[in-house]
């Protein structure tokens, strides 16, 4: 029998480098294209997926033996602060909608959904692992996105109690890579900080990056990710989540990422911290410890290479990028 993939948000960054791998990665191997296999990448165009009609008639037409769920309503901070209710409520029908029709859809045996470390409780003791997931409420500026993120892994043992279906999630740190999202008003750090830095080395205007620079944060690179997807999709198959991410050691302080995305940038202009802007949390490391128990080894693409790919893939791809507003 062969095996169909469907990938919702298949057009978003983790999509765009799963589709990337699957393509580049030598067929048959661990994480390349298998000869039996077909990988849908769906997107928002093909159907709202907070209808659940809509979502039945995606699943009709692609018929798969597999899902990987990356579809969301995502957005920055100020987006997540002012619009609580729209991504709990938004985010709850997708993933309802998803969930239900896996389980409807006779030829799906397996799913995967994509969580983010905003599940976790605000106040907890690190590093955070996946058994942490449920023991105190998320931060207040992400209460919507996280509450409906959580859900999925309530309903996934719920699925798995009640109909013995194979329904699991992935809880990834930081993304970044191509094809992320570069606006400057509603980017993560390093998108918003390249195109701030490619805009400063563009206009020669100072390069003025908001904070002290000294929280430290866990990245990793999409194309990583990606591999840590298809990794899951062939070889994880219980129902508890898996963190996806580098080691704690591996943990870059923002001054770090500004440092490095001025060199690839090769901005040679002025470049400062502006220490009236608030840093945020200081730190959240999170234990990959489960992960590479699992994998049996896995090599991360060193940072610098990593940031290097994305800047590079940003400038030859300005015109079509994520960028919002141009300068």
């Amino acid at each position: 029998m062969s095996t169909v993939i469907l990938v919702t948000g298949g057009t978003g960054l983790v999509g765009k480098a799963i589709e990337y791998v699957i393509k580049t990665e030598p067929e048959n191997s661990r994480f390349g294209k298998k000869p039996d296999e077909t990988w849908v990448f769906a997107s928002s165009k093909e159907g709202d997926l907070r209808n659940p009609e809509q979502t039945r008639k995606l699943f009709e037409k692609y018929k798969p033996t597999h899902v990987i769920h990356l579809a969301a309503l995502v957005g920055g901070l100020f987006k997540n602060m002012k619009y609580k209710l729209t991504f709990l409520r938004d985010n709850i029908l997708i993933n309802d909608n998803i969930l239900h029709t896996s389980h409807l859809t006779p030829s799906t045996t397996k799913l995967i959904s994509c969580l983010s470390t905003c599940v976790f409780p605000d106040k907890v003791t690190y590093p955070l692992d996946e058994t942490k997931i449920h023991s105190g409420p998320p931060h207040e500026s992400n209460f919507g996105y996280a509450h409906a993120k959580r859900m999925v892994d309530v309903q996934n043992h719920a699925y798995k109690e009640e109909f013995g279906c194979n329904f699991t999630s992935a809880i990834p740190t930081n993304v970044f890579g191509p094809n992320d999202n570069f606006d400057l008003e509603d980017s993560h750090v390093i998108p918003g900080l390249i195109h701030k830095c490619y805009l400063a080395k563009k206009n020669n205007t100072p390069f003025v990056v908001s904070g002290t620079g000294k929280p430290l944060r866990q990245f990793i690179f999409s194309y990583d990710l990606a591999k840590l997807f298809i990794w899951m999709l062939r070889e994880y198959d219980d129902v508890e989540p898996v963190i996806l991410s580098a080691g704690e050691n591996e943990e870059v302080s923002i001054k770090e990422v500004a440092d490095a995305i001025v060199k690839a940038v090769g901005f040679q202009g002025a470049y400062s911290f502006d220490t009236t802007r608030a840093d945020g949390q200081f730190r959240k490391p999170a234990s990959n410890e489960k992960l590479l128990g699992l994998i049996g080894g896995f090599e991360f693409t060193p940072f610098d290479q990593a940031l290097d790919t994305t800047v590079k893939w940003f400038i030859e791809s300005y015109d079509n990028a994520r960028t919002g507003k141009k300068d």
